[in-house]
């Protein structure tokens, strides 16, 4: 009986990991089930082997006010190239990446069901991103919200500053965290690592082995969770029956 009961753990424990590893998250243009998508847009394109987007969305990505989210990048000014790719890689690492469940949380948004949270981030990625954007401007901290919406894409609330980036966001820390109310977290941790997320990459994409350390390691907390509540209540009924 007991031996049956340890086996249904394991077997539980496997699906729920390996659900977390290859997952789309419930949000407004992502897939139900990532898969092959050849025909991805220019800077989403790393992903068209396992994809959570479609190529409309990987298009959409790159053209300012896209039909995505309406999103104006150029609220202070024109967004320097540099910067916009930046950006443009951002999009496509939130849209496409089948590998983001161990950082997935339950929201309750109008467009979106699931978020990402807390999403370690290769020291190289934050810093590279701010220091290419350091000369543009922009007028808030957290873009996710208190924009002004009233003409169907988002300016700058009232009183509130352009200033340049610098002054917003002091460091390559502030800004990776602050700028989409805390998806993402500065790490120290290299590329080389394997225990950091790089939002762009050539090649096999690198996210799934490190997914996989959080999944066994780092994240594993809720699943534990899971897994005894699971226990105590098998037990419990089978005590109740002897």
């Amino acid at each position: 009986m007991w031996g049956r009961l340890v086996v249904l753990l394991a077997l539980i424990g496997g699906t729920l990991s390996l659900d977390k590893l290859n997952m789309c998250m419930d949000a407004k243009h992502h897939k139900t089930q990532p898969g092959i998508e050849g025909q991805l847009y220019l800077q989403c394109s790393p992903w068209k082997d396992n994809a959570c987007c479609t190529a409309n969305t990987s298009a959409e990505a790159h053209d300012d006010n896209s039909y995505l989210y309406n999103f104006n990048w150029n609220h202070c000014g024109i967004m320097s190239a540099k910067c916009k790719k930046h950006f443009v890689q951002d999009t496509c690492f939130y849209e496409c990446s089948p590998h983001l469940g161990p950082w997935i949380q339950p929201v309750d948004q109008s467009w979106r069901k699931e978020r990402i949270l807390d999403v370690p981030l290769c020291k190289e990625d934050c810093h590279t991103w701010w220091d290419d954007c350091k000369d543009d401007l922009t007028c808030k901290t957290d873009w996710h919200r208190g924009w002004d919406w009233k003409s169907g894409i988002n300016q700058c609330p009232q009183n509130a500053h352009c200033k340049k980036w610098t002054e917003v966001y002091p460091t390559a820390k502030s800004m990776c965290e602050q700028i989409w109310s805390k998806s993402y977290l500065y790490t120290e941790l290299t590329k080389e690592s394997g225990k950091c997320m790089q939002l762009w990459f050539t090649g096999t994409n690198p996210n799934k082995k490190v997914a996989e350390h959080y999944l066994n390691k780092g994240c594993g907390t809720h699943h534990n969770l899971f897994l005894v509540t699971f226990l105590l209540l098998s037990v419990t009924s089978l005590n109740g029956l002897f």
